[in-house]
């Protein structure tokens, strides 16, 4: 399905009903929109793994602008900012109210400017596997990237984070030699052949110079207002496990809840699937 945001057509799917028979009413259950990671990626990762929350929530699973099967829009419009407002653009549009908003690794990132920019719109936010600043912790990523992956991963990494290298070229070798180290599970081949790739987008964020280096929304988390979780694993190597304790560190304390999954790497549900959805459900219940 899609539905016009802010000038572009944004794809979404929707798992499970909001409203449920409950004897002699309808019980009325939150509504969960998924911010999928990438840039230039798109949902489909996170299914079905995800789908089994709408026992708990209405689950909307939303493709970013430029991402998956939305609209590209102008290339100049793939930015934080704009991502952020998307996604309270397309509440209003479908007249969501207090959302509860998970984003995963660059889902996050888009979650965190959301509700920086919006603080009164979510109910609660889900952060999982993500960063709020560009740029940091740059040895910590490389060291975990050698360890895991050996010198011939640990030497790419340092051609990214160190030396700014992007393009097709760099983008294929990440996806070939870096991407099966981000996690202890293996990723099921089928899911990665399911996904819609739009490099462009990837390749523009994290040009030199580009946003993806650049952001910094530590300052602003002091902005949000709601209940928010952070998850974090302590083996990943994308976005390690220092900065989600920047995040919980930049939030509020009175509003966070941080959980560590050791042995874990980038993506917790993937590779402690039964604690992190049990984590998750209760949070979403509390």
């Amino acid at each position: 399905m899609h539905v016009l945001v802010n000038g572009v057509r944004l794809f979404f799917d929707v798992e499970g009903a909001r409203l449920e028979p409950d004897g002699p009413a309808l019980r009325e259950k939150p509504t969960l929109i998924l911010l999928h990671g990438g840039p230039g990626m798109d949902h489909s990762g996170y299914k079905p793994r995800y789908s089994q929350l709408a026992d708990v929530a209405q689950v909307v699973f939303l493709d970013h602008r430029g991402n998956g099967r939305s609209d590209p829009g102008p290339r100049e419009s793939w930015k934080l900012a704009q991502w952020g407002d998307d996604v309270y653009g397309f509440c209003e549009a479908l007249g969501i109210a207090s959302p509860v908003v998970l984003g995963a690794s660059f889902g996050g990132v888009v979650a965190m400017a959301y509700a920086a920019r919006h603080p009164a719109h979510p109910a609660k936010l889900i952060l999982i596997s993500t960063e709020a600043q560009g740029g940091a912790h740059v040895a910590e990523r490389i060291a975990r990237f050698e360890r895991l992956g050996g010198p011939e991963v640990g030497a790419l990494a340092r051609r990214r984070f160190v030396e700014g290298q992007v393009g097709p070229a760099m983008l294929e070798a990440w996806i070939r030699l870096a991407f099966p180290v981000y996690n202890r599970t293996p990723r099921d081949p089928a899911a990665v052949q399911r996904a819609i790739l739009r490099p462009e987008v990837n390749i523009w964020f994290t040009r030199s110079g580009g946003e993806g280096r650049t952001f910094n929304l530590l300052p602003e988390l002091q902005r949000v207002q709601c209940p928010t979780l952070v998850l974090g694993g302590e083996d990943d190597p994308m976005c390690p496990i220092e900065c989600q304790e920047d995040i919980a560190g930049a939030l509020p304390a009175h509003l966070v809840r941080f959980e560590r999954f050791a042995g874990c790497g980038h993506g917790v549900v993937a590779d402690a699937p039964e604690r992190a959805m049990a984590v998750i459900r209760e949070f979403i219940g509390s």
